[in-house]
């Protein structure tokens, strides 16, 4: 019998709102509760042959599992069946390295968002005229000189917007392989060299244009936490704000410290901005809708109407914050410890990098 046929994260990620196709899940319940695949329907493959009768006859099934075996038994069960299935190749794993991207303009600049679908990442290329900065790359630094080389873009600056701990920087590996300036803020404990950050720190994107990208410390994640302000347009918040909650403050071992600097952040930095600007976070949580062609990005003064924290008054937002902190990321404190520059990039570095974020209080 013929092996199922296998679609690729990219071809499924740009299918996932068509109603014709079931992503199903062939997990367990506890894999799935760690790390879900987002709109999926999860029987377990032991109980998928009494099962079938759960799965609309009318869709296409793409089979999900961890690494992939499960999934290619259960898209046979399904085929021997008479339904039309197929396998996500890799599985979960090649789920955490699939990427799309979609852009917009901005104060006369454009924005394209670099998204990591299964890891739930947000990285951007910033650009006008003949210049861009990257904010949070990846790894996979080809997909941002290619978005330069695809706009006619010089990439002169990389910047993180604190140190990472749920998935690993490509800012040295980017910088390193296109001469780009690496700017960082100091209050962040890197052990490399780079361009020391301080407040109102800017970027001219267009020569003789007031149009930069400018740099405001928001401590609370981490000490060196940084927000990139594009004029009074869009605001690249990091860990800070998400557009489903805050950053957790927890992940140095001083949560109530930081969670007052994240509250004094939020309330000294983050909201005075103006309701129409745009919110662009490092992360999106499963709670928050993906959709092809869509920026995932909401105006400030609809997070300021819906989050809750927001509303708080510091001792109980540092309350709530600290009681409703969850588990810290996988491996993240060898991630951190490569991403400082304490360790150099392993050979397992996907498999250090596997499973969801957990940057934000849940």
């Amino acid at each position: 019998m013929s092996q199922p046929s296998l679609i690729s994260g990219a071809a499924l990620a740009a299918r996932l709102e068509d109603p014709a196709v079931l992503v199903l899940d062939v997990r367990e319940p506890d894999e799935v509760a760690a790390w879900a695949f987002p709109g999926a329907l999860n029987v377990p493959l032991g109980e998928l042959g009494a099962r079938l009768a759960d799965l609309p006859e009318d869709r296409e099934v793409v089979v999900v599992c961890a690494m992939g075996a499960r999934a290619s038994a259960g898209a046979t069960l399904l085929t021997e069946a008479g339904r039309t299935a197929s396998v996500l190749e890799g599985g979960m794993a090649a789920w955490s390295s699939t990427y799309d991207e979609v852009e917009g303009d901005f104060a006369g600049a454009t924005v394209v968002q670099v998204r990591r679908r299964g890891k739930g990442c947000l990285s951007y290329v910033v650009g006008a005229g003949e210049r861009c900065v990257v904010i949070d790359p990846s790894l996979e630094v080809e997909r941002y000189r290619a978005v330069a080389a695809r706009h006619g873009w010089t990439l002169t600056h990389v910047l993180d917007t604190h140190l990472h701990a749920d998935h690993l920087s490509g800012a040295r590996a980017l910088a390193a392989a296109t001469g780009a300036e690496l700017w960082l803020n100091a209050s962040d404990p890197f052990a490399f060299d780079f361009t020391p950050l301080s407040d109102g720190t800017a970027i001219e994107l267009v020569h003789g244009v007031d149009l930069e990208v400018a740099s405001v410390s928001v401590p609370g994640h981490t000490e060196g936490s940084t927000m990139y302000q594009l004029g009074q347009a869009a605001v690249f918040t990091g860990d800070t704000l998400f557009l489903e909650s805050v950053g957790r403050p927890d992940l140095a071992d001083e949560a109530e410290a930081f969670a007052r600097h994240l509250y004094r952040s939020l309330h000294e930095r983050v909201l005075p901005l103006p309701d129409d600007v745009a919110v662009f976070p490092a992360h999106f949580g499963p709670g928050v809708e993906v959709r092809s062609g869509a920026l995932v990005s909401r105006p400030l003064g609809e997070l300021r109407g819906e989050l809750a924290p927001l509303a708080l008054d510091e001792p109980a937002f540092v309350a709530w914050a600290v009681a409703n902190v969850k588990d810290r990321p996988g491996n993240y404190r060898r991630i951190v410890a490569v991403n400082a520059g304490h360790e150099d990039v392993a050979a397992d570095a996907a498999e250090l990098e596997t499973g969801p974020n957990r940057c934000a209080i849940a």
